[in-house]
């Protein structure tokens, strides 16, 4: 399965100034535990914003960088969205490929995605860059949520969404 993961304001704002708008532990293990063994799939920004924008270990890095000159050590490095998504495909026949950003990224594999895992935090976060409202989305249905919980003094709710209407990766 092809599954983006991330966390949203009450706005669906996901980020500024290259980062996240909250600190959430809870949220982070919740990603880590999720995503690790398997592929993640990022633009070149989301690589950066790691610490010394080095790939995330245990795990298998897929970035798309539209500079053909950007090469980075340890990960699959892509130029253009076609390759991109030939690169997810690839990933995918092994095991579950997650979308973990940014938000051009997200907007543009959302026809491609079977799941979202969204966390929602019940604050304005101040965002330059939004998530689509799923919510309102056609083909996007709210299929699990969890409880209220307290992250770091943050309200969140751990949600799942399913798109009804996936498009095939055809290559």
């Amino acid at each position: 399965m092809i599954i983006s993961i991330l966390n949203c304001d009450k706005k669906w704002g996901i980020g500024k100034k290259n980062g996240l708008l909250f600190s959430l532990p809870r949220d982070m293990k919740f990603f880590r535990e999720t995503t690790s063994g398997h592929a993640v799939a990022m633009g070149e920004n989301t690589l950066l914003s790691f610490p010394g924008g080095k790939p995330l270990k245990n795990r298998t890095n897929i970035v798309l960088s539209a500079d053909g000159s950007h090469e980075y050590e340890g990960v699959i490095n892509v130029h253009d969205f076609p390759a991109f998504l030939k690169a997810i495909k690839e990933k995918e026949e092994e095991g579950d490929v997650y979308i973990i950003g940014g938000a051009s990224i997200y907007h543009q594999t959302l026809p491609y995605v079977d799941l979202v895992y969204l966390t929602k935090v019940d604050e304005d976060g101040g965002a330059e860059v939004f998530f689509d409202n799923l919510d309102e989305h056609p083909d996007f249905t709210l299929i699990k949520e969890s409880e209220p919980l307290e992250d770091n003094g943050h309200r969140i709710i751990f949600t799942t969404y399913r798109n009804a209407h996936k498009i095939s990766i055809d290559f």
